[in-house]
């Protein structure tokens, strides 16, 4: 009998079971990784372009100084060059970003990892709309000084920030992942900068009709009529309140529409 357990040999090894996967990461705790990392890489590269964006705001309040001669133009010009730097960020850089990701293979990277689209949509627009808040507090307390406006009210900024950049960082995104070409995103994102100018700084009574009528298809719109409004002696806070809720519903679907195109370039 050991002769033959000998001639036998040893008895086949069982393949080891294979090790279950990692859980898949929860929404917010996905995006709250993708913001920091975003904010720590874009931190030297994009302050640079925050000065230029608030620079370029300044400016074009002095120019439109010597053209606005009565109050509600002041507060459409203060209010739009406010919003101005946050189209700046976080819809021009940003739909670059994304662009420039996608033409270079970095959304391989980020398909590889185990966190919802959705996270790293909201994640990288969170961040970008992050270094909007100093440029557009400077830009506001300088307009209120220009103009003669009152700041007691400037605190409507908290919310308009916030609202106001999460719809525009969503275009942003979504034109930069949707565009085919890098180049053609950069051209979307300067092309919405320049809509952001045109309908938002200039005050909406001197318009022509149909330009003015296209004023209320650009998201950042509802966030300028809000932060106009805080200039009133007695604001109507039952307006301004309609109004950011219309920006904040505008946010929500132009994020949505970024998370789709994530997708739809992360699987090409």
């Amino acid at each position: 009998m050991g002769d033959l357990a000998e001639a036998s040999g040893p008895a086949p090894r069982t393949a080891p079971a294979a090790a279950p996967l990692a859980p898949r990461a929860r929404l917010l705790p996905a995006l709250a990784a993708v913001y920091r990392a975003q904010l720590s890489r874009a931190r030297v590269a994009r302050i640079p372009l925050l000065f230029v964006a608030t620079f370029q705001s300044v400016g074009i309040m002095i120019l439109m100084r010597g053209v606005v001669d009565d109050g509600s133009g002041a507060r459409a010009v203060v209010a739009g060059s406010s919003v101005l730097v946050v189209a700046f960020v976080a819809l021009n850089l940003l739909a670059q970003y994304f662009g420039q990701l996608r033409a270079g293979g970095g959304l391989d990277h980020y398909a590889t990892l185990p966190v919802p689209p959705a996270s790293v949509v909201l994640g990288a627009a969170a961040a970008y709309a992050s270094f909007t808040v100093p440029g557009t507090a400077v830009t506001a307390v300088a307009g209120c000084v220009l103009f003669g406006l009152p700041m007691g009210h400037l605190w409507v900024l908290a919310a308009v920030v916030p609202l106001a950049g999460a719809a525009l960082a969503g275009l942003g995104a979504a034109l930069g992942l949707l565009a085919p070409r890098q180049e053609l995103a950069t051209l979307f994102g300067q092309l919405g900068m320049s809509a952001a100018l045109l309908l938002g700084v200039l005050p909406a009574g001197r318009l022509p009709g149909p330009i003015a009528s296209a004023r209320d298809l650009l998201p950042s719109t509802y966030g300028v009529e809000a932060f106009a409004h805080s200039f009133d002696a007695h604001p109507d806070w039952g307006v301004v309140g309609l109004d950011l809720a219309v920006c904040a519903a505008v946010g929500v679907v132009s994020l949505a529409v970024a998370t789709w195109a994530y997708r739809r370039a992360a699987v090409r």
